[in-house]
């Protein structure tokens, strides 16, 4: 089969790049890549994306040695009739990895006609590390990488207003640019870097918040020769995606002229408050997900279909969502309803293949985000625990032990949580394996220890999750 590559299919010719994608992974090809195509294709807007590897290990190498090429594939059901469609997306132009090659990461600071940065770093890739300074090549955290580009970018242009950047962040945290800002104008201060370039930041760049939602399963590794007969050349880098797209973006007439998509047929929202999309998303579909991860997988599940599917795993996140979650937001219930019986479609998209072990990447930091709010709001308001949801939470904590039946689980996290859990599960009392989890602040942003009965309940759980498994016990601990 043939090579992909753009000597072969005669895309020699490139996009100016106009965009730096912090993260190559499959959510950002498929959301990012699609977009931005459309706006190429749709609106003229001519932009090149440079993509830069945000962490030691990545796919970097495996973008470049397909020339950035690689195909997408959309199925899924809209309005009743099933979508499918697949497209070569042509506009990366090149990918970096500043572990590799330092100076070519810098060198994307002096390109001409750069716009915007786009990240998508997972929730803990927004985040400050005190350790890291400007000689480093590169420093280890995301806004520190950024914080030099922006520092060299300021340098090789004088500090000229019109070379500044729209910096768009797309990681799932509430207020995420200007918390990367934030953290940002930290490192200018710390390193020194003065009152020039803080003055550039503030004034020459704009920081734009975001709500992006499509689900991703990603390389669709298990369908892969089905997936492959359909292409006239061999693709390492397939991705699979859902049809639906939203990308709501929090600015005014300034940034719809920069991006027009208006132009094209996606929905793209740019919005003054993005609030009550944010929430009403990351509570119901990202708190949805992250609560069945660790509980189905233990249950025995391996797909997003399988757990909305199944009897007994379906009924759990049914419950979750319309009993608990909807419970606690502030919107008519019918619409929060109509929204979740939506997002449970998409769940059940026959197309796609969303594995559960995929979306488990620092699920400590996407709990306390997506669901714990959910949690405790619901216990303010009613008195009690929700029950489904801090079941949830003792499936999580069960989860980072590590291995259940003698098999090992799919965490993927910091090495410094992974190995706290290590430490916490190596004690039999499960009333300090609750209190040793939910004291840990720096994992929950206060003391969770504090709210009534939850140590006490998760415990439980965790005693019932061991000696009775995942369906017994859950049964066991909703009649506490």
């Amino acid at each position: 089969m043939m090579k992909l590559n753009r000597g072969n299919l005669g895309l020699e010719s490139k996009f100016p790049i106009k965009i730096v994608q912090f993260g190559e992974g499959n959510f950002l090809r498929a959301f990012i890549g699609d977009a931005f195509q459309k706006l190429n294709q749709e609106a003229d807007f001519n932009a090149g994306i440079a993509v830069v590897q945000p962490i030691d290990r990545g796919m970097v190498k495996m973008l470049n040695d397909q020339d950035g090429l690689y195909t997408l594939f959309l199925k899924g059901v809209q309005k009743g009739e099933e979508i499918q469609h697949k497209e070569l997306i042509t506009n990366i132009v090149k990918g970096v990895n500043p572990y590799a090659d330092f100076n070519d990461y810098l060198s994307l600071a002096k390109e001409e006609h750069l716009e915007f940065i786009i990240s998508n770093t997972t929730e803990a890739g927004i985040a400050y590390v005190d350790s890291d300074t400007l000689e480093m090549q590169p420093p280890s955290s995301f806004p520190a990488k950024l914080t030099v580009l922006l520092h060299e970018r300021f340098i090789h242009f004088n500090g000229s207003l019109d070379k500044g950047v729209t910096v768009i962040p797309c990681e799932l945290i509430n207020h995420n640019s200007e918390q990367l800002k934030e953290i940002i104008l930290k490192y200018a201060n710390d390193w020194n870097l003065g009152n020039e370039f803080i003055n550039w930041i503030h004034n020459a760049c704009a920081f734009h918040s975001t709500l992006v939602d499509r689900i991703v399963p990603g390389y669709p590794k298990d369908e892969i020769d089905d997936y492959n007969s359909k292409l006239a050349y061999k693709d390492n880098l397939i991705v699979a995606a859902e049809v639906f797209l939203l990308w709501v973006i929090e600015g005014g007439e300034d940034l719809k002229k920069k991006l027009p998509f208006h132009k094209t047929d996606l929905d793209v929202k740019i919005v003054d408050d993005m609030q009550p999309y944010r929430t009403r998303k990351v509570r119901i579909l990202n708190g949805a997900h992250t609560s069945m991860v660790p509980f189905s997988l233990l249950y025995g599940n391996e797909t997003v279909k399988e757990t909305v599917d199944n009897s007994f795993t379906g009924a759990f996140v049914n419950k979750a969502i319309f009993d608990e979650i909807n419970d606690v937001l502030p919107m008519p219930k019918s619409e929060l309803d109509s929204f979740a019986e939506d997002i449970l479609d998409r769940f059940r998209n026959p197309f796609i293949k969303h594995k559960l072990a995929d979306i488990a990447l620092n699920s400590i930091s996407k709990f306390k985000v997506r669901v714990l709010p959910s949690l405790l709001e619901y216990e303010t308001k009613n008195g009690k625990l929700p029950t489904h949801l801090t079941f949830a939470f003792a499936c999580l904590i069960r989860f980072y032990k590590g291995t259940w039946k003698g098999e090992t689980l799919p965490i993927n996290d910091s090495k410094n949580i992974m190995d706290h859990f290590k430490d916490i599960w190596k004690n039999k009392d499960y009333n300090v394996i609750a209190n040793s989890v939910l004291s840990h602040q720096e994992y929950w942003g206060e003391d969770l220890t504090q709210i009534k009965n939850l140590s006490s309940a998760l415990a439980f759980a965790l005693a019932e999750i061991d000696s009775n498994g995942i369906e017994l016990g859950f049964k066991n601990f909703s009649k506490k």
